[in-house]
C-alpha cells in the first residue's frame, strides 16, 4: 500500500526518503493511520531504522510531508554506538503514526512531559525488515524512558505475520518465548548514550515494562494529543503538519503541491561510503 521514494545522496545530509500510498506524496506522520484494524487492535508502524543498522534516522517533524532523514548532531550524521556485543538497534525501530508526545502535558504516569515526538516502537519480529517499511504490529506492552528530562515511552510491538506472533500476547510472554530479551532491551536504552559521554539513561518504574492494556492506554492518549496538534488546537513546538489527507488537519495540500514538496529534494544519486568508525564497538556496561 505504501512505497519509498529517496531523494538526494544516501549518508548526506541532503538525504530524505518520502512516502507515497497509490495516489501520491503522503506524510508517515499524519497521512498513514495510527490502526491497521481498530477492532483487533492492529497498529500501523513505520520502520525507520531496521534491526543491526545503527543510522539515526527518524520522521523529521519539521519538513513538509516529514520523510524520514538522519539526524544530525554538531553539523555531522549520528550513528547510534554500537554497545558490544550489539551492533546497531536490536529490534526493527520505528514509530506509530498520528501520535504525539505532547511536550505541554506532564504525563501523570510518569510525572514527566513529553518529549515532541511520535512513539517509538521496538518490534522484536524475526525478520529485518527495511527502512521505510510499514508494518502491521501487535503491541505486547512499554516502557518509559526519561530522555534528559522528558518522558520518550518505547512501545514493545511484534509484526503480525511473524511466526511467533500467535504466542505473545502480553509482555511476559516476551521473556517465555524469548527469554533475556527484555532486560537486553532496557540495557540497551540504558546504556547507548555512554559512549558519547553521557550518564546512564533512566527509566520511569525502574525499567519495569508494563503490560498490554498500560500501553494501549498510552498509544490512545498520545493519539488523542496528536489530533489536536495537526488541528491547531495547541503549541506544536515546531512539528510542521503538512499532509494531504489527515483529519481535521488544516495544513492539508492537494496531490499535485505534495509532488512539487518532493521535487524540491535533490534526485537520488549515489552517496559516499562510510567512515570504519561507524561499526566500531564500544565496551560500556553498567556498574554492577
Amino acid at each position: 500500500m505504501y512505497r519509498i521514494e529517496e531523494r538526494g545522496a544516501p549518508n548526506t545530509l541532503e538525504h530524505r526518503i518520502f512516502f507515497r500510498d497509490e495516489f501520491g506524496p503522503v506524510s508517515p506522520f499524519h497521512d498513514i493511520p495510527l490502526f491497521a484494524n481498530q477492532e483487533q487492535k492492529v497498529f500501523n508502524m513505520v520502520v525507520e531504522v531496521p534491526r543491526w543498522t545503527n543510522a539515526k534516522m527518524e520522521i523529521c517533524k519539521e519538513e513538509p510531508l516529514n520523510p524520514i532523514k538522519q539526524d544530525v548532531k554538531k553539523g555531522k550524521l549520528r550513528f547510534v554506538a554500537n554497545c558490544f556485543p550489539h551492533h546497531g538497534y536490536i529490534w526493527n525501530y520505528g514509530a506509530l503514526p498520528q501520535t504525539w508526545e505532547n511536550p505541554n502535558v506532564v504525563d501523570e504516569r510518569t510525572g514527566c512531559k513529553g518529549d515532541n515526538d511520535p512513539i517509538d516502537v521496538c518490534e522484536i519480529g524475526h525478520r529485518v525488515a527495511k527502512r521505510g517499511d510499514v508494518l502491521q504490529v501487535k503491541v505486547l506492552g512499554t516502557i518509559a524512558l526519561i530522555d534528559e528530562g522528558e518522558t520518550d515511552w518505547k512501545v514493545i510491538a511484534i509484526d503480525v505475520n511473524d511466526p511467533l506472533a500467535a504466542e505473545l500476547n502480553n509482555i511476559e510472554d516476551v521473556e517465555k518465548h524469548m527469554p533475556g530479551f527484555m532486560n537486553a532491551t532496557v540495557e540497551w536504552f540504558r546504556i547507548y548514550k555512554m559512549p558519547d559521554g553521557k550518564p546512564a539513561n533512566e527509566f520511569a518504574f525502574n525499567g519495569a515494562p508494563k503490560p498490554h492494556e498500560f500501553a494501549l492506554e498510552v498509544i490512545v492518549e498520545a493519539h488523542e494529543h496528536w489530533k489536536k496538534m495537526v488541528a491547531g488546537q495547541v503549541d506544536c513546538h515546531g512539528v510542521n503538519s503538512t499532509c494531504v489527507s489527515a483529519d481535521g488537519a488544516p495544513c492539508k495540500v492537494p496531490i499535485s503541491e505534495a509532488q512539487e514538496i518532493v521535487k524540491k529534494s535533490p534526485e537520488l544519486t549515489d552517496g559516499p561510503g562510510l567512515e570504519s568508525e561507524v561499526d566500531k564497538w564500544h565496551y560500556t556496561h553498567l556498574q554492577k
